[in-house]
């Protein structure tokens, strides 16, 4: 049984800072950050989930079914990701590039503390509590003073070298004009061996930089998630299902007419808005699996929504499933999000595998929670920095959607762009 309190008037910005350094001494955590950014579709503006009850850590062998499993037995508050490499569970595909990241395919864990704070409302959930634990914890969290730490700024290298990188668009380009595929999302890897950093204050200059709707501060051990994304992968509020694909970028300037121009090119381009569009049909596509009939719609097509550092073009797609769909399947049916895949998603996926030179791990897989009702909300793993302090590898990867209009050099000038923010943090 979980004990449930409220406490209100919570200073939110000083209590998130001093909840999230004070959870630095669990094994397990999650914290998910809105950063107040409005939004229709939202249920908390910050989430933190500490220390693991029970768990489940696996590849990607038969990992959706273990996952409906393990959900259906605990019926608990669950958090954890799907990594992007769970797409060899649900069709015929392999992941054979290198992976210096280590991590597991999928990982979830039901806390035994969890905070929830909306406002200045504070709902804790505690399991198996002990006598005045609570009380103890919160005197602590609001005294508690982060440590200063040293840290030496790592040396990054690029996977793929510029000419390697044109030369991997150009032959993704012939796949699209032989009509194999319409649409591929091709990612490159920046990394650093022997890195040494804290991985609290680099997510912390991140998450200030960048203020995304779907951040994300994540640590097993010694495997760390440090996820500034714009981007919603799929919720699930009640029967209505939401996925909220993001396809277009643009600059943010600080001169106003200038932004204001960028974002008016944005909703404009015939190109950005033909990549949103083919991968709206291809989540219709995906949601259509477990929704009732008729019920998927467009809500939104090509809204342009502004972030600290980019304009991003995003739709949001609808369906509405019965009660009996497991959660999971609708996670089965649409994993991986189109938005990081391409269309026809198989077929691109194939493609992917054979250009890029890194496994994507958690880099394009989802970080969320399941609510003890079936509910559920993951984002897409994007601007994010991964890093295992076991090996002392670091890595983050930078990705565009490739269309027949695509232009190589312009595909790599969006890759640095959505790259700036991580090199930013890391220099010290």
């Amino acid at each position: 049984m979980r004990t449930i309190i409220s406490k209100k008037n919570v200073p939110t910005d000083t209590f998130k800072n001093q909840l999230l350094a004070w959870s630095q001494q669990f094994s397990q955590v999650v914290f998910l950050d809105s950063n107040a950014y409005q939004q229709k579709y939202s249920s908390y503006d910050c989430v933190v989930a500490l220390d693991a009850f029970t768990s489940i850590k696996t590849d990607y062998h038969n990992a959706f079914e273990d996952l409906k499993q393990y959900q259906q037995q605990t019926k608990d508050w669950l958090f954890g990701y799907l990594s992007y490499d769970l797409k060899n569970d649900t069709e015929v595909l392999e992941s054979n590039n290198f992976d210096g990241l280590d991590f597991p395919d999928l990982f979830f864990f039901q806390p035994k503390k969890l905070f929830l704070l909306k406002g200045d409302q504070l709902e804790i959930h505690y399991l198996r509590m002990c006598d005045d634990e609570i009380d103890s914890d919160l005197e602590e969290i609001e005294t508690y003073r982060q440590p200063t730490t040293d840290n030496r700024q790592p040396k990054i290298e690029q996977r793929i070298s510029k000419e390697n990188y044109l030369v991997k668009v150009t032959e993704i380009l012939n796949h699209i004009h032989r009509g194999d595929i319409y649409e591929a999302n091709f990612c490159m890897e920046f990394y650093a061996e022997k890195a040494k950093i804290n991985p609290l204050e680099i997510y912390q200059k991140l998450n200030s930089i960048s203020k995304p709707p779907f951040a994300a501060y994540f640590k097993n051990n010694h495997q760390y998630l440090l996820c500034a994304s714009p981007e919603r992968y799929l919720r699930k509020e009640r029967n209505k299902v939401i996925s909220q694909p993001i396809k277009g970028t643009a600059k943010r300037y600080t001169d106003e007419v200038s932004d204001q121009k960028a974002k008016t090119d944005l909703a404009e381009n015939p190109k950005e808005r033909s990549e949103n569009i083919m991968i709206v049909d291809l989540v219709r596509n995906d949601l259509s699996h477990t929704a009732t009939k008729g019920s998927v719609e467009v809500e939104e097509l090509c809204g342009i929504y502004s972030f600290e550092q980019v304009h991003q073009m995003i739709s949001t797609v609808v369906s509405t499933v019965e009660d009996s769909i497991s959660p999971v399947e609708i996670l089965r049916t649409t994993f991986p999000m189109g938005s990081m895949t391409g269309a026809p998603k198989i077929s691109a996926m194939k493609i992917i595998e054979d250009l890029e030179d890194t496994k994507r791990g958690l880099y394009s897989g989802a970080v969320g929670y399941f609510t003890p009702n079936n509910d559920f909300d993951f984002n897409v793993v994007i601007r994010s920095i991964l890093y295992n302090t076991q090996n002392e590898y670091l890595s983050f990867s930078v990705g565009s959607a490739i269309t027949s209009q695509a232009i190589p050099e312009l595909e790599y000038e969006e890759c640095l762009l959505k790259a700036k923010a991580m090199f930013e943090v890391l220099k010290y």
